[in-house]
């Protein structure tokens, strides 16, 4: 998960706006529940009417409510309030209600039940303190006494009003004020319409503002993960670009391909999941705890039992699941490779009737990676079932006791529902927060494999300094001084004390048996490895003290396996830079004896070629890969192995075409035909990683036994003798 916030970390102003959106989000949705709320409580089942302060009452309401209130809070309320020309008394603007209900709140639940009475009216009460027989001090006692407090004095309660909830009297206050309103004449259908379009309008409006903060949080986030997909693809790419050959036989091919799609959608998926939901659910839950604290329904110990029954299964289902989603890329991995075997080596596949035993070891990869699927996949269906029996528990649980809180006068039932929605919320927030846990592993399993190949140090560096200024008009001499190397983990070595010079205007030749070292020579050439022992130098340079790029831009390279890449024949031929021309192309095209089908083809030079060169044949795409190493007009020309698909015809003009075109240059030519390399001006035999022998043809056949054996396998004994 760290490396994953690690690449978030890229974009920090990007994800601080994220986060401020979904505060913002978080607020309209934790506000939403407890509009709904008001609508039942206020909107509904008190009318509309929203506090236990009046706006506008009679002056001898005004008067009666003053009997049950301190001198101090008579003070705050005729403050709050002025006469009109009626005679009423008129709450003044900017009054702070929410104050004023706290005083007066209980004197009006008080006048309500006084009200009621049928022994004693507030006015009767009044005659009676003015008269000395009921004194204020007994009067706030009795106050005291409504509200469930302990009195001061000894006044008898009457028991008919001892101990009035918090609940009740807000409610027989807010029913005092919808009587005096009745008694003023007002409309209370107004006062209620009036409510429920206000606290309407205003979910609405929440509403709208939620669905747009979450659209532009959504875009946001998609971009961020977009962003840190192509970096790391791009980073990926790069630093795979910039392996040597050593790097590439650590990492498969497959492995790679796996790494740079599949992983890298991993974390792209993972990073919208926690821009989006993981650090949305800790916001909503917090906020919901705190909503839920402010309720005061009694109810919280509720919320404890969920969290905990939640941590007990997502910890039950990951200590199961957890192994299986960490090796599940390891499988893809394997999946990958084994397709990518099958699909290349299709064409042998069918030439030794081998579909049965590919598609048996197929069958077997794609089970093993099915099998791991379908286990993690049916562990995460029962988290489903059983988080929803656990929220639908809950709900049961709010109801039931949420219910006897109702019953008992203590709880309102639009309170109720908000804490039902509260409580969804809450237990929603641990959900995703759970739902991205599942994934998490996986993503971190895919972070690893990616961090894994970037923070691989190519083998192959340039050095800080390089001679790269002392080639600017670079000849070509090639030259090897007891060249050793060895393959990274091998016990011998590979090559062992190979001196010789090629220089420019000379084509030298290498040949040996299979295995000898030929290709692993001509690819210490262009650094695809550093030798291990001595040095090879380019006009007295050695190459370790060039750059890479210096050093590539001197040569032209042909692999043993010809390689095209997707697009026409003149992109393939001007692969190697835009300052190749047009004649450039054509020059090298006839060099290498590709203008006939080339000439044949309808769009010429434009004609398509297919990915990996598969709509041409063998022989025309060594032809065409000869062309492409000879357009850049090379100083050094490195062929290796690379006029095997050829007849014998087209290698023969070949050479000779190249013999004279690239007059200048230094051929190195590694081959497996004498026919191919026997006017060579200098042919190096090799013979277990050592020189067997140096020379002409006609020297080699009289001095050196290996190059005889080769010689007699290839040639007749009169063309030996002709030659």
């Amino acid at each position: 998960m760290f490396k994953v916030l690690k690449y978030l970390g890229k974009s920090k102003a990007a994800v601080a706006a994220i986060i401020a959106l979904l505060i913002l989000q978080a607020y309209c949705d934790l506000e939403l529940p407890q509009y709904t709320a008001d609508i039942v409580d206020v909107g509904i089942g008190q009318g509309g009417i929203e506090y236990g302060v009046p706006e506008r009452m009679r002056a001898e309401t005004f008067d009666n409510v003053r009997i049950f209130m301190t001198a101090e809070e008579e003070e705050d309320m005729q403050a709050s309030y002025a006469m009109d020309e009626n005679g009423n008394y008129v709450l003044a603007e900017g009054a702070d209600r929410e104050a004023l209900e706290t005083e007066m709140a209980l004197p009006m639940a008080l006048l309500t039940l006084l009200s009621a009475s049928e022994e004693i009216s507030p006015k009767i009460l009044r005659d009676m303190m003015e008269s000395g027989a009921v004194s204020k001090e007994e009067i706030l006692q009795y106050r005291e006494m409504a509200a469930g407090e302990e009195t001061k004095g000894t006044a008898e309660p009457d028991s008919g009003v001892e101990g009035l909830s918090d609940s009740m009297i807000a409610q027989m206050a807010v029913n005092s004020v919808k009587a005096e309103y009745e008694a003023l004449g007002m409309d209370i259908e107004s006062v209620q319409t009036r409510y429920l379009l206000d606290k309407g309008g205003r979910m609405l409006g929440l509403s709208v503002l939620m669905m747009a903060v979450s659209i532009l949080a959504g875009l946001l986030s998609a971009r961020i993960s977009a962003k840190i997909g192509s970096d790391l693809r791009s980073s990926l790419f790069r630093q795979v670009v910039s392996f040597s050959d050593a790097e590439m036989d650590r990492f498969s091919t497959a492995s790679l391909i796996t790494r740079s799609t599949n992983d890298i959608q991993q974390i792209q998926m993972v990073s919208v999941m926690l821009l989006r939901m993981v650090l949305y659910a800790p916001i909503v839950g917090v906020g919901g705890v705190l909503k839920v604290i402010r309720t005061r329904t009694g109810m919280g110990w509720i919320i404890l039992v969920a969290v905990a029954a939640i941590m007990l299964l997502v910890g039950i289902l990951m200590l199961v699941a957890m192994p299986k989603f960490k090796k599940m890329q390891t499988l893809v991995d394997r999946m990958n490779l084994v397709s990518r075997e099958i699909l290349t080596g299709i064409m042998v596949i069918r030439a030794f009737s081998r579909e049965k035993f590919e598609e048996k070891r197929f069958d077997r990869a794609n089970k093993d990676l099915m099998g791991t699927q379908l286990f993690t996949n049916r562990v995460m269906t029962i988290m489903m079932p059983m988080m929803m029996l656990i929220m639908n528990g809950i709900t049961v649980m709010i109801v039931w006791f949420g219910a006897k809180g109702v019953d008992l006068g203590n709880l309102q039932v639009g309170d109720m529902l908000a804490f039902i929605t509260y409580t969804m919320q809450i237990v929603m927030a641990f959900l995703m927060i759970t739902m991205i846990s599942v994934m998490l592993p996986r993503a971190g399993v895919a972070a690893e494999r990616i961090e894994e190949v970037l923070a691989t140090r190519a083998t192959i560096q340039d050095k800080e300094i390089t001679r790269d200024g002392e080639l600017k008009e670079a000849k070509g001499v090639l030259k090897f001084e007891n060249v050793g190397f060895r393959y990274p983990g091998a016990d011998e070595d590979a090559l062992q004390g190979i001196s010789f010079t090629a220089n420019p205007g000379e084509t030298t030749a290498v040949i040996g048996s299979t295995g000898c070292g030929k290709s692993t020579l001509i690819r210490l050439i262009p650094r695809y490895y550093d030798v291990t022992e001595g040095s090879i130098t380019i006009d007295g340079i050695d190459i370790r003290d060039l750059s890479q790029h210096r050093l590539h831009e001197l040569m032209g390279y042909v692999p043993q396996k010809g390689v095209l890449f997707s697009g026409d024949i003149e992109s393939n031929l001007k692969f190697g830079g835009d300052f190749i021309t047009d004649k450039d192309m054509e020059e090298a095209a006839a060099i290498a004896q590709a203008m006939e089908f080339i000439d044949s083809k309808p769009k010429r030079f434009q004609s398509e070629i297919a990915q990996g060169g598969t709509n041409v044949s063998g022989g025309q795409k060594q032809r065409l890969s000869i062309a492409r190493a000879i357009a850049k007009h090379p100083k050094i020309c490195l062929f290796d192995d690379s006029f095997s698909a050829l007849d014998y015809k087209t290698d023969a003009v070949l050479r000779k075409a190249l013999h004279e075109k690239l007059s200048d240059a230094t051929v190195v030519i590694v081959a497996q035909r004498i026919s191919t390399i026997l006017h060579a001006d200098r042919i190096i035999v090799l013979d277990d990683g050592k020189i067997a022998g140096m020379g002409t043809h006609k020297e080699l056949l009289e001095n050196c036994e290996a190059y005889r054996e080769i010689a007699h396998s290839q040639l007749s004994e009169a063309e030996l003798g002709s030659r």
